[in-house]
């Protein structure tokens, strides 16, 4: 099967070329494009922003030594987000620090196979009081969960991105997502029914 990065002229495959024969500055390119989302998926699971800069960098050394090994398979977003997504998960495998709850099931399915829930995310976000109460419930959650609540609605990566991305199946990520959205919406409602 070949996808659209499969074409020779391909910005993917343009940049990735560029960089593996060692075209000035393009490897700093590769860096500056895909930054964002390697801190991102970095900072979501590790939170704290000395190991987030340190994984960062050995994300895109590993990017740099594994390069070659790329396929255009995937785009090259997806591929760099799974060696962001492999560095930090090893780097919480070491410290011992567990990426889900004792209680999820990563396997376990959501009862509707959607991720909405009717729950409108961002339009709790509008309201200063309850964007705060948001963002200290997402910070609390496990790091597959907020890592994965990034992804979809800071990012706005499809599904099927974040599955290439985390080697989860694309169930258990849309499982994770509904099942997070409504302890967010639980945990936003007590919040809101205290300063009622």
């Amino acid at each position: 099967m070949t996808g659209e990065s499969d074409r020779p002229d391909h910005p993917d495959r343009l940049l990735v070329s560029a960089v593996l024969e060692r075209a000035p500055g393009a490897f700093e390119r590769l860096v500056r494009e895909y930054q964002g989302l390697c801190w991102h998926i970095i900072q979501r699971m590790v939170r704290h922003p000395d190991d987030t800069r340190e994984l960062c960098q050995e994300a895109f050394l590993r990017v740099h030594q594994c390069l070659h090994q790329y396929r255009h398979e995937s785009p090259l977003k997806s591929w760099i987000g799974q060696v962001a997504y492999s560095v930090a998960k090893r780097h919480l495998e070491r410290k011992r620090i567990p990426i889900v709850e004792a209680a999820d099931d990563e396997d376990a399915l959501s009862p509707l196979d959607s991720v909405s829930d009717g729950f409108d995310l961002e339009a709790a976000c509008a309201d200063e009081e309850i964007a705060a109460g948001l963002h200290a419930e997402i910070e609390a959650l496990p790091p597959l969960q907020r890592t994965l609540l990034t992804l979809y609605h800071l990012e706005e990566l499809p599904i099927g991105e974040i599955a290439a991305m985390t080697g989860l199946a694309e169930g258990t990520i849309k499982s994770h997502l509904f099942r997070t959205r409504a302890r967010l919406r639980q945990r936003l409602e007590a919040r809101l029914g205290e300063f009622a």
